[in-house]
């Protein structure tokens, strides 16, 4: 048997990262594939597909091309270089774009069409329908558009990251060519622009619905913008730029100023790809390469529509029956609204598991807080809260009534930062203690604690997440709430506020499992013992349940636990570097993933410890980010009933999935399950939505 250590300097054991990512991105697009998904959830999972692969470039992909323009020679465990990966990368994502295009025009375009939901091309609109429109781009599009010509006497114009633009050619009298450029405003419009019907009367409903793009009705008008000229032709391009911008700071004070620079900076980085549809002709296209300097592996050709994120505006749609059943989520008794939370919470500890659960409990937690004479401060961490947050409303609430509210908010949390910046500003002008972050580290712990003053002294309430304070991501996110008043982890989560808003170096917790101290440690120690335990007794089990493995200290120590025989469950929703079922190393290991209606978000670590079982939840992956640049917690859940109805109950359902699972092979494809010959087919979300509510343990 190979040390951890020959495990972890083997590259041949780990998969690429990033292609790993292609593959889970490529299950939400089979999900837009899944004909037993309603019409406009598949196109909401076509949308995710492409906002994923914008996110990508972004960031994975630029930081290749970073290392490749400097020369950087390390490698990932897995041996790639940067060009090798890039070159993996594009191989791969081809044929995906290829499946994507075929799915909205072959699929769910002509049955969008059958559903009353009609996606018109400029030339196939009724003369009415095409008269409105020329209304509609002569008194509003046409007074904010700008076109660019580029020449010899006119540089190139800036295009900035994910915007959407047409390349022109127009023709003088004397049969000259140029070339311009026109910015399609998808930020002073909605993309797809509804059209009448095509009698040219209006519809006061959704249920028959004519679009047409934006950018279709700009084309068929560009003879107002460049009058005296022909207009030859026009074709939309997009330019996706590094959005991956490094912030150096050493003083709070200046991060807030920072990172609003960098903000505007990101529309200003590098070019990482451009997107261009398929009908522009050669001579266009290696005019926008030539003069962005990109290479040709860069552009990619893409069917219509260029950028298809924007297609999730079809989900404001009001047709409920091209959508899921909503369902109303759950909510304890105890917990209700005109119930005393902290009472609640003293009589025991509480689980709560959204979406399958309400978030208002969560919010709920704070705004009684607010209004209760008896406490004293609220402390919490904000990472992702969003726009319109009734959590910050909350604790702005507290700062009205007199309460102490201190609230770390993390700039640096990648495409929120103005949503932080704008909370951040409003916390501080309520007089709350606002701190920015901590130099050198991220914080992605979900933590809030209540002090509170009663009768037995001062006592604390604790809420721990799995997932961001965020009312609307938790009701398509999975995760795990956590309420207790449990004296040991209160002093530790106080240790921690006092680390992340003072000069506190606490490097033992009493419960907790925390980053960047303790918390790697702490799962290889567990990982050991349980090796240790299985060469004893034969019995041991690990399961896992996280949004990523990439850790190489991890994933050797998992291969080195299924080496010793332990049995290795691991259910991994998106990134995986470990390959299961090699022989002699990982054949104890079975890898799942489930993507479905719900984003799986919730972190799951257990351990079997040889009966006397324990069940931790956090935001935690095993990355290295997360165990070694951020703060980090994990939380041990110890009530007994609590704990089995994790183990007993959402664990084998999660485990158990045969409709929205994949299960791994070892080269780091998957296999999607399906229900054996007379098996019941089990899809653990579904299921977990019909029996939501039955993890609280108790009788509420």
């Amino acid at each position: 048997m190979e040390t951890p250590q020959l495990l972890a300097d083997n590259p041949s054991l780990y998969i690429n990262r990033e292609l790993s990512w292609i593959r889970f991105n490529r299950h939400v697009l089979d999900e837009a594939l899944d004909e037993r998904h309603p019409l406009l959830e598949r196109v909401k999972f076509l949308s995710i597909f492409a906002n994923n692969l914008d996110e990508f470039f972004m960031i994975r992909v630029a930081g290749l091309q970073r290392q490749l323009r400097k020369g950087v020679l390390k490698a990932p465990p897995d041996g790639m270089t940067p060009a090798q990966q890039l070159d993996a990368i594009r191989q791969q994502l081809l044929p995906e774009l290829q499946a994507k295009d075929d799915c909205w025009h072959k699929e769910l375009l002509p049955r969008l069409a059958a559903a009353g939901v009609v996606l018109h091309t400029y030339r196939d609109m009724s003369n009415p329908q095409k008269e409105a429109m020329h209304r509609f781009f002569r008194t509003e599009v046409f007074p904010v558009l700008t076109p660019l010509a580029f020449d010899s006497s006119h540089p190139f114009p800036f295009i900035s990251n994910l915007s959407l633009s047409l390349a022109i050619i127009v023709r003088d009298h004397n049969g000259k060519e140029f070339f311009a450029r026109v910015k399609v405003p998808t930020n002073l419009f909605p993309r797809l622009i509804r059209v009448p019907e095509p009698d040219g009367s209006t519809r006061s409903d959704d249920r028959v619905v004519h679009l047409v793009y934006l950018e279709e009705i700009i084309a068929a008008h560009l003879d107002m913008l460049f009058p005296g000229l022909e207009t030859v032709d026009s074709f939309p391009f997009r330019v996706t730029r590094d959005a991956d911008l490094e912030i150096e700071v050493d003083e709070a004070s200046d991060l807030l100023t920072t990172v609003e620079e960098i903000v505007e900076q990101r529309a200003r980085g590098k070019t990482v790809r451009i997107e261009i549809e398929c009908s522009m002709h050669e001579r266009t296209c290696h005019m926008i390469e030539s003069k962005m300097g990109v290479l040709d592996s860069m552009v990619y050709r893409v069917g219509h529509p260029v950028g298809m994120a924007d297609l999730m505006q079809l989900m404001s749609l009001d047709r409920p029956d091209l959508k899921d059943i909503p369902f109303p989520p759950a909510i304890p008794a105890e917990l209700a609204e005109d119930r005393n939370i902290f009472d609640a919470i003293r009589h025991h500890d509480i689980l709560l598991y959204q979406p399958y659960d309400s978030f208002s409990p969560v919010v709920n937690f704070i705004r009684q807080a607010a209004n209760d004479p008896d406490v004293l401060a609220i402390k919490i961490t904000l990472y992702r809260v969003g726009s319109n947050s009734p959590i910050v409303n909350a604790l702005l609430e507290a700062r009205e009534n007199g309460k102490t509210v201190a609230a770390l908010i993390e700039l640096k949390a990648r495409f929120d930062e103005e949503n932080n910046i704008g909370w951040a500003r409003a916390l501080e002008r309520a007089g709350a203690h606002v701190v920015y972050g901590v130099v050198g580290l991220k914080v992605h712990a979900k933590l809030c604690m209540v002090v509170r003053r009663e009768k037995g002294g001062i006592r604390r309430y604790m809420h721990l997440g799995t997932g961001n304070y965020n009312a609307t991501t938790s009701r398509i996110y999975t995760d795990f709430g956590f309420l207790t008043c449990d004296r040991e982890i209160g002093e530790d989560i106080a240790n921690l506020f006092n680390f992340l808003t003072g000069y506190a170096r606490i490097d033992r917790y009493n419960k907790l499992l925390v980053a960047p101290v303790t918390l790697r440690t702490g799962i290889l120690e567990r990982i050991d013992r349980e090796i240790s335990r299985h060469r004893q007794h034969g019995d041991g089990h690990l399961i896992f349940k996280m949004n990523a493995l990439v850790d190489p200290a991890c994933i050797a120590a998992l291969y080195a636990a299924s080496q010793a025989g332990v049995k290795v469950e691991l259910q991994v929703r998106g990134i995986c570097c470990l390959r299961p079922g090699i022989p002699g190393i990982s054949e104890n290991i079975r890898v799942t993933a489930i993507v479905g209606r719900f984003l799986e978000h919730a972190r799951i670590y257990y351990f079997r410890n040889g009966g006397d079982e324990e069940v931790w939840l956090g935001s935690a992956d095993l990355m290295p980010r997360n165990l070694d640049r951020r703060v980090e917690i994990i939380f041990p859940i110890q009530d007994p009933l609590l704990k089995t109805a994790i183990t007993g109950t959402i664990l084998p359902v999660q485990l158990g999935d045969n409709t929205k699972s994949r299960v791994m092979q070892p080269d780091g494809t998957y296999a999607r399950l399906a229900p054996a010959h007379g098996e019941e087919a089990r899809n653990a979300q579904a299921w977990l939505v019909e029996h939501r509510g039955t993890w609280h343990g108790r009788n509420s």
